[in-house]
């Protein structure tokens, strides 16, 4: 097996807990923070821990094709980067750096409403690449529909590939570690994708203003892009998608535990999204994802891809693009040697994995490693 990193690669597992260097206080606090008590944002990645496996031998595949299929296209991975706002808080490159290192090692990537750069930009900038992944536009319900709409309309124009709609943030409120640091965005921050009409003022004002299943299916009638539902956690919300088709695909997330505490790890929500779903449509999954076997392992239950979030921004925030590539390199590598470890010469034949529970699964901190998602 060929491997791809030419030069050491910081371990994925570091990058997501330890502090990024040079970060201000607060924006790592921005990005590193959970809702509550931070309890779905711990369970998240020990969800992903508690799973083993349980490997035949003497089936190592001659080679290992890790090419998929997303929305009835070929891509070179199964993974792509989470949606992520303010990524200028991170490093100068911002969106346009963290998209185009994504689009050089194969890697997807969905770029936030609340971008810093021009969504076009990012288009132009990734689609020139040949071996890219797949480009979508998350668009968050703000404002009302024929601003949705334009907003969506403008990223088809641009070259995105779908666009996600996330469903499970109808209202945001800063997190306990964003408040003790006293975080709080410029009065002058760029954000050249947010439509004028974007909601302020009170709780009702918010709640008025917050996306319903006859949205969606206004949405779902007008667009000619696929649309993707990013939020799903209830079977029952998953299995209405399908039955009313609603979208062409959905992820199972909890919002990386920035949004409602208390709310299961995906790794433990997948399987029954998985079942009500039942092959009806693409099934991704994000959080707490921190290594690539972690992304094998949701591709064992049964997800078509994964997205990835805060170790991309740990990797930005350390050195840019490069560090961003340099990370994808290694995920690239260690995913590849997984599958082989595992017999399989695919993602998709990671599906026949036995899959154990593990006894220990608190995550392996060093003194002074920050908690994560």
């Amino acid at each position: 097996m060929t491997l791809h990193a030419t030069q050491p690669a910081p371990s994925p597992r570091c990058a997501a807990t330890a502090l990024p260097a040079g970060m201000d206080a607060a924006a790592a606090a921005y990005f590193l923070g959970g809702a509550g008590d931070e309890i779905t944002l711990r369970a998240n990645e020990r969800a992903w821990r508690s799973i083993g496996w349980l490997p035949r031998v003497l089936s190592t595949p001659t080679q290992v094709d890790i090419s998929t299929t997303l929305l009835g296209q070929r891509w070179p991975t199964p993974w792509l980067v989470a949606p992520m706002a303010h990524l200028r808080l991170a490093h100068p490159e911002a969106e346009l750096g963290a998209a185009l290192a994504s689009a050089v090692q194969g890697a997807g990537f969905v770029l936030s409403t609340q971008a810093t750069v021009p969504l076009e930009a990012v288009a132009d900038a990734v689609r020139a690449e040949p071996q890219r992944g797949p480009l979508w536009f998350q668009l968050y319900p703000y404002g009302g529909r024929e601003d949705w709409w334009r907003l969506a309309q403008r990223a088809q124009r641009a070259g995105y590939e779908a666009i996600v709609l996330t469903v499970d943030a109808p209202l945001q409120w800063p997190s306990a570690r964003e408040q003790d640091a006293g975080f709080a965005l410029p009065p002058d921050w760029p954000q050249p994708n947010l439509p004028a009409a974007a909601p302020r003022g009170t709780l009702e004002t918010l709640l008025g203003c917050a996306l319903r299943w006859d949205d969606v299916a206004w949405l779902r009638r007008r667009l000619e892009l696929p649309l993707v539902l990013k939020g799903v956690l209830h079977p029952d919300d998953a299995r209405r998608i399908c039955d009313h088709n609603l979208g062409d695909a959905l992820i199972v997330s909890n919002h990386g535990g920035r949004v409602l505490d208390g709310l299961p790890a995906t790794a433990q929500a997948l399987p029954a999204v998985l079942a009500a779903v039942d092959g009806r449509r693409c099934v991704l999954v994000d959080g707490g994802l921190r290594c690539a076997a972690d992304a094998v392992k949701a591709l064992a239950l049964g997800a078509d891809a994964v997205l990835v979030g805060r170790p991309v921004v740990q990797a930005l925030a350390q050195d840019g693009a490069r560090g961003v590539a340099r990370f994808w390199r290694h995920w690239r590598d260690a995913f590849q040697a997984t599958l082989a470890l595992l017999g399989c010469a695919s993602p998709h034949e990671t599906r026949s994995v036995t899959l154990i529970p593990m006894t220990d699964a608190t995550p392996h901190r060093h003194a002074g490693d920050a908690e994560d998602e």
